[in-house]
């Protein structure tokens, strides 16, 4: 029993040092894509030729206002027809619009047939579409979380038509997006570059969240997949901390308090997410960038190594005690 508290300083003192080698690393990482080099010496910002799926509201809408103001070629696709007319009028004669599912594969494919019939070819596809998912899993279910007993087959089967929901929107749809447009941008572009618009809440756990962490989760593990196996393209996934707007309004499992609840107003500004998302591009960044980077790039590598302290401190926000 004496080498107990000799064996918990080592462990302390271990994930200590893990924590500040990874602080390290991020900020080198960071440094170095700051003086890498620029995308736009290869295309013109001009002359490029950007996709934005999910471009009718919230991250996809401000990125696509931002290629707007500097000349860039859009095509904006969303399934909301006023709201994708409306921005694509703000976006100039540059710009056309397809109404569609991403997770559609007839919808995809015609709004390939599109790009290539306006610019015969593509540079740059952001994935800004998804859905949001706020229950605990097992409300999902109609069990409360003080609740021992069983769910009914008809309760399992609400849960498992939620799951499937937020399974096409964050999974299935970027799955046929990255399979409809891999090849046409490998093929034509002198810089071929695909953005994931992902989440924080893939790579760190978060009670209330876990439908919405895992599709998120599975969608990030695909494309970072990907990136290994078409090394032509400069794979990029941001994974913001919730931004500002009405997203989890709009969550599958939303309930009424929640639809009616008004734009959140203290996440990030989507003007900030959305300059990350073509900054990021831009600068050919690969891999993940977590914004903001503190506290979550700590959480995550804290996690990695101590997860029942990242647990502990997440019931607690949460209230799951």
């Amino acid at each position: 029993m004496s080498g107990w508290p000799l064996r918990f300083e080592l462990v302390h003192l271990t994930g200590t040092t893990l924590v500040i080698l990874a602080t390290t690393l991020s900020l080198i990482r960071c440094i170095a894509r700051d003086i890498g080099g620029s995308r736009q010496s290869r295309i013109r910002p001009t002359e490029e030729r950007v996709l934005i799926i999910g471009a009718s509201s919230g991250l996809g809408c401000a990125v696509a206002k931002r290629y707007a103001a500097r000349g860039a070629r859009l095509c904006l696709v969303a399934r909301r027809e006023e709201q994708l007319s409306n921005l694509a009028r703000e976006c100039g004669e540059k710009c056309f619009w397809v109404v569609a599912d991403f997770s559609n594969v007839e919808d995809m494919v015609r709004v390939r047939e599109r790009v290539i019939s306006e610019w015969n070819g593509l540079d740059s596809v952001h994935i800004c579409a998804g859905v949001s998912a706020v229950q605990p899993v097992m409300s999902l279910a109609g069990v409360k979380p003080d609740d021992e007993n069983d769910a009914s087959n008809t309760d399992i089967q609400k849960a498992f038509n939620l799951a499937a929901r937020a399974t096409q929107g964050n999974f299935y749809g970027p799955f046929v997006a990255a399979v409809t447009f891999i090849p046409l941008i490998t093929r034509t572009s002198a810089s071929p570059s695909i953005l994931l618009a992902s989440s924080v809440a893939a790579v760190v756990p978060a009670p209330t969240r876990a439908l919405y962490a895992a599709t998120k989760a599975s969608s990030l593990l695909l494309f970072q997949s990907l990136a290994i196996e078409h090394p032509k393209i400069t794979f990029t996934f941001i994974l913001p901390a919730t931004i500002e707007g009405n997203f989890r309004a709009s969550a599958v499992d939303a309930d009424s308090a929640t639809r009616n609840a008004g734009p959140n107003q203290h996440g990030l500004k989507v003007d900030y997410a959305a300059k990350r998302c073509v900054d990021s591009m831009d600068k050919q960044v690969r891999g993940n960038v977590v914004i903001p980077w503190f506290p979550y790039r700590i959480a995550q590598c804290l996690y990695n190594i101590w997860p029942s302290l990242i647990e502990g401190q997440a019931r607690k926000k949460y209230n799951f005690r």
